[in-house]
């Protein structure tokens, strides 16, 4: 495919997006329905905006979901310290939740545009950033081409090429590379990535490592805390944090294995999508166990095998109920999700063998002694035994980790460096701004 019949395509993969945009109501409107969407702010994935746009330069800074939210919050931070105005997109609730809690009204939080024509040129119609920033994966065709079309620059920040997107671009090269001749800069994890997105076409590109690293323990409210410490007592409890589907039994079979052991044993699970928590307390139920839902305001009694927590943004607060903590994702099919919570929270970490998506920040944690792999509930049950009465383990682990974590810090302010070129002019537009307002 010539680069000529590359850009065709997505000329029409464009006026195709807008013939269709008027029938995707029913889709939105399910997403809606199945709390993927707040409802009340739906419009905004048309692009519609809630407020004015604020006087003066405005980055838009794009985070998909919560991982990458939390990843760019510092990005997020350093942007407005120097007075320009941040408008953050995420496409999730839970990201929306993540962004509300640690942001504030620091930033404009809208649910970003679907990739249609009309819903993204309406909101930067609006928007008119002078400066977009995405994170990780998040190319998407019709913004990509929007922004070059407006010659707004675009930066991946924190960039990343799985497995199979590579091999999926790399039979679309012509396409990759009509996308990202587009793109200004790429700021990549690593030099595995940053070769990916160069062999695709993209032009110039750095490596920064990982944004993820460079985060902060995840807040909670202290006295919330302290009084679900107090319920739990001096009961031996371990958590599981960000459990997927066919995980959560993995747990309860650990969980009465454990309790020949530990009778007063307390586990606490915490899905990683909340609006499974019916099915998994009654999957739970059904299986003998008794089970308190903090969603529910239920109390942990002593006769509460299971804590189940099924509420949005108290990562905090699980994290630190225990100091062993198993991260989900990882006894399925699904990459595993980021331990660096509870790894800063002081905990010492197990997971399941599928750890691929978060590959490298997992690898030198495992090889400092940060974290353990299990392989199977039976395993799992047996290390979580093993820590819970080696309490000199456990502290080593958890110091070997934070001393991990501390080897793979710096993404932040190498990406801010790469970032200079494009927020000095900003912040000189800003002050002269800023001083001609005053002047009136």
């Amino acid at each position: 495919m010539s680069a000529r019949w590359a850009r065709a395509v997505l000329a029409t993969y464009r006026w195709a997006g807008a013939a269709a945009y008027p029938f995707i109501g029913s889709y939105m409107a399910s997403r809606a329905g199945k709390g993927r969407d707040e409802r009340v702010r739906r419009r905004e994935r048309y692009g519609h905006a809630r407020i004015p746009r604020p006087a003066g330069p405005l980055v838009w800074i794009h985070a998909a979901g919560e991982g990458e939210t939390a990843a760019v919050i510092g990005l997020v931070d350093t942007v407005l310290s120097h007075g320009i105005k941040v408008v953050l997109t995420t496409g999730t609730v839970s990201s929306a939740s993540l962004a509300a809690e640690r942001l504030g009204d620091r930033v404009i939080h809208q649910f970003v545009p679907i990739d249609f024509k009309p819903a993204v040129s309406r909101f930067l119609d609006h928007w008119q950033p002078d400066l977009a920033i995405m994170a990780e994966s998040e190319m998407w065709p019709m913004t990509i081409l929007e922004l070059g079309q407006r010659r707004v620059p675009q930066v991946l920040v924190n960039g990343r090429m799985s497995d199979r997107a590579f091999a999926s671009w790399s039979k679309r090269h012509n396409i990759a590379e009509a996308l990202f001749e587009n793109l200004a800069l790429v700021v990549a994890q690593s030099e595995r990535d940053a070769e990916r997105f160069q062999k695709l076409g993209a032009r110039p590109v750095k490596i920064s490592g990982n944004l993820k690293v460079d985060v902060v323990p995840p807040p909670c409210d202290q006295s919330e805390l302290r009084r679900v410490l107090d319920s739990v007592g001096e009961r031996a409890c371990w958590a599981a944090l960000r459990t997927m589907p066919g995980e959560e039994a993995a747990v309860a079979d650990a969980h009465k294995r454990l309790k020949v052991r530990y009778p007063d044993l307390l586990s606490v699970i915490v899905p990683a999508d909340p609006q499974r928590a019916d099915a998994v307390a009654a999957a739970l139920a059904e299986g003998g166990l008794v089970v308190s839902r903090r969603g529910r305001g239920d109390q942990v009694t002593p006769q509460s095998d299971i804590l189940l927590g099924d509420t949005r943004g108290e990562t905090g607060i699980y994290a630190r109920l225990s100091e062993v903590v198993f991260v989900g994702g990882s006894l399925t099919a699904c990459g595993g999700q980021n331990p660096l919570d509870p790894v800063l929270c002081g905990c010492a970490v197990l997971t399941g063998e599928d750890i691929s998506y978060h590959r490298e920040i997992y690898q030198p944690l495992i090889d400092g002694g940060g974290v353990k792999l299990v392989k199977d509930s039976n395993m799992l049950a047996g290390a979580v035994n093993y820590l819970l009465k080696n309490a000199g383990a456990r502290r080593d682990m958890a110091s070997a980790g934070q001393r991990a974590v501390g080897g793979m810090r710096g993404a932040l302010a190498c990406t801010v460096r790469e970032l200079e070129p494009f927020i000095h002019p900003l912040i000189v537009k800003a002050r002269l701004e800023e001083a001609g307002t005053a002047r009136r």
